[in-house]
Order: structure tokens, then sequence, then C-alpha cells
């Protein structure tokens, strides 16, 4: 069985190890919120962010469109981009294009 000064001094250790990694991004971000380079990505970052996750979640369709793989990420993507175009709600959109996607992948579609 550990020492008991050993098991503390373990505690203390990790405590503060974890509470440094948890400080340091608000200390590293501090003096950059006046930064306009910062200000720019913070502008442009969450479309750029919603294409990469496209092209990422879309890559695989570089089958024939036809193909019957291609056919449930296409129909949930209609109903996400119809869902955020008709409600305007991003969290309705995404639950809907998911829950449409593991539908149709796992009963119409299924391999």
């Amino acid at each position: 069985m550990p020492d008991t000064r050993y098991a503390i001094a373990a505690v203390l250790v990790a405590t503060a190890v974890t509470w440094g990694l948890r400080a340091l991004p608000f200390a590293a971000l501090t003096p950059l919120r006046a930064s306009s380079t910062v200000q720019y990505l913070s502008t442009r970052m969450p479309a750029g962010v919603m294409v990469i996750l496209l092209v990422y979640c879309l890559r695989d369709l570089l089958l024939p469109l036809a193909h019957a793989r291609a056919v449930a990420p296409l129909v949930a993507l209609a109903v996400t981009v119809g869902l955020h175009l008709w409600r305007r709600n991003a969290l309705m959109s995404i639950l809907g294009g998911t829950a449409t996607h593991v539908i149709l992948a796992s009963t119409v579609f299924a391999p």
C-alpha cells in the first residue's frame, strides 16, 4: 500500500496539472482578444468549419451518385438544408438530418 504522503502528493500534483491545463487557454487568449486577426477569424471560421465538415462527410461519394450507397447521405443533406431554410434552427436541422441518415443507412440502404 502506498505511503499516505505519496498519495496526497500525487493528488496535489494531478490537481495542479489539471487546473493549469484548464486555465492555460484563458490565459493565452486574453492578450489575443484585441487582435484584428482573431476578430477576422471569429467571423469567418464558422462557415469554413461547416464547409470542411461537409466535404469530410461527403468524401466517400466519389462513387457514381446513382449508387445506392450515395442516396442516404444525399437525402440527409437535403433534409438538413431544407429544415434549416424552413425553420432557421440549427439544432433541428442537425437532428433531423442525422436521424434521416441513420434511418436510411440502417434500414432502406443497409449494405
